[in-house]
C-alpha cells in the first residue's frame, strides 16, 4: 500500500469496507463486531464520563487547593491519591494509545509471525516475552492485549501477555529492584513468567477442548510460519510518518482504548475511596507470612484496585516491613488475576463471562502456592 504500517487485503466481497487515512495510510473503518467494546451506538457511555468526570474533579482540586485546611480528610486523599496516580501512570496510558493504534496498523501476518502460533508452549513463550518487553502499566498492557486478541492471538496468549506484564516493565523494574533488592525482584519476574506460561497453556488446553470458544478473529491463520525477519524488512521499507498521519494514529488509538479508560477511571475512585476509608496501617500489619495473611493480602490486592505504578510499592513494603515476601509476590500477581477492571475488559473482548472469570479461577491457586512456598523459604 505505500504506507508506514500496510494492512490485511480485505475479502474481494462487496461492499468494500470504508477507509480512513492515519499514519501509516488507509485502514478499515470499524463497524459491527469492532465496535461493541465501546457503548452502544447512540447511547452515552455513562461509566466512562460519570468516572472520568470524577477523576478530572479531583484532580484539579488537588492542584487547585492543595495544603486547604479546609478540606476534609477523605477528600485530601482522594485528590491527592488520583493526583499522584494519574502523575505517575499518564505516560504508560500514553504510550499504550500509541501502540494500540500502531498495531491496528501493522500488518496481521507481521503479528502473528512475532507472537507465533498459538497453541504452542513457543508461542505462549512468546506472547510472555511480548508482554515483558512493553514498558507499560497494567492498564496500558491491558489495552495493547486487546488490540493483539483483535488481530488474532490465541486465547493463551492473551492471558500470557496479560499476567506475566503489567509489573515487569523496566521502569517499575528499577524502583522493585531499589525496595527490595535484586534477588527478589528477579525471583518474581521468573516466578510471574512462570505463572504466565502455564496459565496460556491451561487457556489454550481448554480451547482446543471446546471448554473455552476460540478466538474468532483468527480464521485458521495464527502462526502461518512466515519469516518474521523478511516481513519485518518488508514493513520497514513502506514506513512513511506525517503529522497528520501521526495525528490519525493516536485518534484511533484512543478510539479503541475506550473500553479500558472506561474501567480504569472507575478503578481510580474506587481504589482512592479505599484509601481514604481504610487505613493503610490497618492492612500492612494484618500480612504476615502466614497462610492467613497471605490470604488476606490476596483478598486486599482483590479489594485494592490500583495501576501497577501504585501496587508496586505497597507490594514491596509487605515484602520489607513485613517480612512477607511471598504476601508481596501475590499482592502484585492477584492483583492482576482478580482485577475487575482487566475482568470486565475480558468479558467485554470476548463476549464470554466463563472466559472472564476462568483468569483467576486458573492463576490465582499458583498465586497462592507460590507465595506459600516464598514465605516458607524466604
Amino acid at each position: 500500500m505505500g504506507d508506514c504500517c500496510n494492512h490485511d487485503k480485505p475479502e474481494p466481497t462487496p461492499p468494500k469496507p470504508a477507509m480512513t487515512g492515519g499514519c501509516c495510510g488507509p485502514k478499515p473503518v470499524q463497524g459491527g463486531e469492532g465496535d461493541s467494546c465501546h457503548s452502544e451506538k447512540g447511547r452515552p457511555d455513562y461509566l466512562l464520563w460519570i468516572s472520568g468526570t470524577i477523576v478530572l474533579a479531583c484532580y484539579v482540586l488537588y492542584w487547585l487547593l492543595d495544603g486547604h485546611p479546609d478540606l476534609p480528610q477523605w477528600l485530601v486523599v482522594m485528590t491527592s491519591g488520583i493526583y499522584e496516580l494519574i502523575n505517575r501512570m499518564w505516560w504508560g496510558l500514553l504510550a499504550a494509545v500509541f501502540f494500540v493504534g500502531l498495531l491496528d496498523r501493522v500488518p496481521r501476518d507481521l503479528v502473528m509471525s512475532a507472537l507465533g502460533k498459538g497453541g504452542t508452549v513457543g508461542g505462549i513463550a512468546r506472547a510472555t516475552l511480548a508482554g515483558l518487553m512493553l514498558d507499560l502499566c497494567s492498564h496500558g498492557i491491558l489495552m495493547v492485549g486487546t488490540k493483539l486478541y483483535q488481530r488474532g492471538a490465541s486465547l493463551g496468549q492473551l492471558m500470557a501477555f496479560l499476567i506475566a506484564s503489567p509489573w515487569n516493565s523496566l521502569s517499575l523494574t528499577i524502583i522493585l529492584v531499589a525496595l527490595i533488592g535484586f534477588g527478589w525482584t528477579l525471583a518474581f519476574i521468573l516466578l510471574s513468567m512462570a505463572i504466565g506460561v502455564v496459565t496460556g497453556l491451561v487457556f489454550d488446553r481448554l480451547v482446543s477442548r471446546g471448554v473455552l470458544p476460540a478466538n474468532p478473529h483468527t480464521d485458521g491463520q495464527n502462526g502461518n510460519g512466515a519469516r518474521l525477519g523478511s516481513q519485518l524488512l518488508a514493513a520497514m521499507k513502506t514506513i512513511k510518518v506525517t503529522p497528520s498521519g501521526l495525528f490519525h494514529l493516536l485518534k484511533d488509538g484512543l478510539r479503541d482504548s475506550k473500553m479500558v479508560f472506561r474501567w480504569l477511571f472507575f478503578g481510580l475512585v474506587l481504589a482512592t475511596a479505599i484509601r481514604a476509608f481504610v487505613p493503610m496501617d490497618t492492612y500492612q500489619t494484618l500480612f504476615g507470612p502466614t497462610l492467613m495473611g497471605l490470604l488476606l493480602t490476596m483478598v486486599a490486592a482483590t479489594i485494592i484496585e490500583v495501576c501497577s505504578e501504585g501496587s508496586t510499592p505497597i507490594a514491596a513494603d509487605i515484602v520489607t516491613r513485613a517480612a512477607a515476601p511471598g504476601n508481596g509476590f501475590a499482592f502484585l500477581m492477584a492483583g492482576v488475576a482478580t482485577d475487575y477492571t482487566e475482568v470486565m475488559v475480558i468479558r467485554d473482548l470476548t463476549k464470554s463471562w466463563k472466559i472472564a472469570l476462568f483468569l483467576p479461577l486458573i492463576s490465582l491457586p499458583q498465586v497462592l502456592v507460590v507465595g506459600w512456598i516464598l514465605n516458607q523459604f524466604g
